[in-house]
Order: structure tokens, then C-alpha cells, then sequence
């Protein structure tokens, strides 16, 4: 694997980025520029009935807004898919995958039957020492990774620690649907190697998928990436984010009037620090930010905090370039132009020009 950094943000473009997924990016970028290193960009659209290209377009506005930009060009995961395939076969060739033609009734049987004995759901390997000689005709099976059967998988993670799972849990999991197409757990794997990702940096709520995927990389002999799986963001209250607690889109952070240095030094805070520091400059996240530093736990999302450092920023500017901004917010309000409040105390808003009720 090369010395050389390379990270990776990896979006659906199923929606809009939302502020999670600007957190994930920006810990991306960051550690990149942190140690000199780059940061890809791959649209991961294999979903073609979720993926559009009006989410792709407010994702890159979004990242391009933000001032997170990415090296060399945006990587479409679907156009990688006869890739993805050769891989499958290449693993089944070497014995390390297989082609399994169960029907939906009988995966459904051993669905019942598992929770009839209160197990989680999992494949029973029955065609993985079968001959595909046995298969019904003209059956077109899917192929299935051999995953071990005792011991364990570990993942050694930078902000989670050692994580072990145990190898009885993880099943003879699907990487190629039986029409062609590749599941997102090896495409991933396939697309990081082959793009030469050296540090992935993604929610925990993937470490599970870390286990699988390591599976996929031992078959094929290849490097793990370093792994850091960054605690989610819950709303104030301490539940998971909702619109309610702030879970919108970038852009609805830029037309409430939020600075895009504000909104990544508040995204910043959320789970990691350096010191007593609240106040940080771009400059001085690339200089101290190290994924090593991020903390376990989820980091709770207020609004409050968000305005007061938007405040602080927004100080620390000239009115000509506030106006810069607030000209080029313009297009994006709902509703027409909206100019901002006027200030009782003739001091700054340090949100405008719309501000959470």
C-alpha cells in the first residue's frame, strides 16, 4: 500500500448531502490536507431506482460550497460495474466464492427457520461445496463469497479500537446478484483498492460492513485500508438526528445565511477537539486535526452553538465581503429575497437571513 495518504468520500446521490454526510467528508478532506495526502470523490449510484442526477448535482454544489474539493474526477460506481463482476468471477475461480441458486421460497425458510430459533437471519451455505452441475436449468445464480466459518475477523479501527466479530455471524454473504449486478458490499471493496484508498474514514454505523468487507480483501490477497468508523451525530436531546434536531441539507444551512467557515468549524467540534480551542480558522483544522483524536462517542448537534459561532465568524469579516455573501446567497432562499433582520442592539445577526425557529 502506498505511504501516501488517499481518503475517500463516498455519497449516495439519493438526496440532498446532509449535514452528517458534510461531517464525513470534511474529516476526509481534512486529514488529507492534515498529512498531504488526497482526497477522492466516487458517486456510489449502483441503486439506479434511488439514484438521480439532481442528488449528484446538490452533492457536488454542496461539497463545492463548503469548499471541500476533491482530486482528479468524480467516480461513478455504476460505471464500474463490469469491473465489479470480473472480480466475482476472478473469486470464484480461485475458490474463494461460489455460485449459489436457492429460490426466494427457500431463503425465506431459512429466514423462519432462524427466528424460530431466535437466531438473526443468515444464508446456511448449502450450495457452497455443491457442484454447479447440480443447478435447476437455466438457473442464474448469484455468487456468494466463502467467509470463515470459526475464528474471527478483526478490525482494527483508529477511533472504535480492535473490534472482533465473530466469524460464525458473518454468512457466505451475496457480492453479485444472480442478474449481473454487483451488491454495494464488494463494489465498495473492489472500487477502494482499485482507486488506491489507503484510509477510509466513514459513520460507525459501517463497522459491521468493515468485518464483510475485510473478508472480501483476504480473498483476494489484498492490503486492508485503514479503518476509522466516526461516531454519528444525534440531536440535542441525545436521539437520533432528525430534521427537527437539524438533519437538512447543506443548502438549507447556506440560505438560513450560515457561513461555510462557520458550519465546517462547528462540523469539526462535533467529535473531535484540540484543547480548549472553539474558534478554529481552516488553516488551523488542517494543522491540528488528526482522525486519531476523534472521540467514540456521538456527538450531540445544537443549533445555539451553530449561531454563536456563525456570530464569531461573521464579526471577524469586513461588511464588504458579508455582502459579497449575502449577494451570492440570493438564489438559493425559499420564497423569493429575504434581506436580513434588523438588529435591536445595532450589532450583527449571527443568522440571517433565516433563522431556526
Amino acid at each position: 500500500m502506498s505511504d501516501k495518504v488517499v481518503t475517500r468520500f463516498a455519497p449516495s446521490p439519493t438526496g440532498y448531502l446532509h449535514i452528517g454526510g458534510a461531517r464525513t467528508a470534511l474529516f476526509n478532506w481534512l486529514y488529507a490536507k492534515h498529512t498531504d495526502g488526497t482526497m477522492l470523490l466516487r458517486i456510489e449510484d449502483t441503486d439506479r431506482e434511488r439514484s438521480n442526477d439532481a442528488a449528484t448535482a446538490a452533492i457536488l454544489d454542496g461539497l463545492s460550497w463548503l469548499g471541500l474539493s476533491w482530486d482528479g474526477e468524480a467516480v461513478s460506481q455504476f460505471e464500474r460495474a463490469p469491473r465489479h463482476r470480473e472480480v466475482a468471477e476472478e473469486l470464484v475461480r480461485m475458490g474463494k466464492a461460489y455460485y449459489s441458486y436457492e429460490t426466494p421460497a427457500e431463503l425465506e425458510a431459512m429466514r423462519e427457520a432462524a427466528r424460530a430459533k431466535g437466531l438473526p437471519p443468515r444464508y446456511d451455505g448449502r450450495w457452497r461445496d455443491r457442484d454447479p452441475s447440480e443447478a435447476p436449468a437455466g438457473a442464474k445464480g448469484a455468487i456468494r463469497i466463502k467467509a470463515p466459518t470459526a475464528g474471527e475477523t478483526v478490525v482494527h479501527d483508529r477511533v472504535q479500537g480492535e473490534v472482533r466479530f465473530p466469524n460464525k455471524d458473518l454468512d457466505d454473504f451475496i457480492i453479485l446478484r444472480s442478474d449481473g449486478n454487483p451488491t454495494y458490499m464488494h463494489a465498495v471493496v473492489v472500487d477502494d483498492h482499485d482507486m488506491g484508498v489507503t484510509h477510509i474514514i466513514r459513520g460507525d454505523d459501517h463497522l459491521t460492513n468493515a468485518a464483510r468487507q475485510t473478508v472480501i480483501y483476504d480473498a483476494m490477497g489484498w492490503d486492508v485500508p485503514s479503518m476509522s468508523h466516526i461516531p454519528l451525530i444525534h440531536g440535542a436531546d441525545g436521539a437520533k438526528l432528525s430534521k427537527r434536531h437539524g438533519a437538512l441539507g447543506v443548502e438549507a444551512y447556506r440560505a438560513m445565511g450560515y457561513l461555510p467557515e462557520a458550519l465546517l468549524n462547528y462540523l469539526a467540534r462535533l467529535g473531535w477537539s484540540h484543547g480548549d480551542d472553539e474558534i478554529m480558522s481552516i488553516k488551523d483544522m488542517i494543522s491540528w486535526f488528526d482522525i486519531g483524536d476523534v472521540n467514540k462517542g456521538a456527538a450531540r448537534f445544537d443549533f445555539a452553538k451553530l449561531e454563536a459561532l456563525n456570530g464569531v465568524h461573521m464579526r471577524r469579516m469586513s461588511d464588504a465581503e458579508l455582502f459579497d455573501i449575502f449577494i451570492a446567497t440570493l438564489p438559493y432562499l425559499e420564497g423569493g429575497r429575504r434581506w436580513p433582520r434588523a438588529s435591536t442592539t445595532g450589532t450583527r445577526r449571527s443568522c440571517w437571513p433565516r433563522c431556526p425557529a
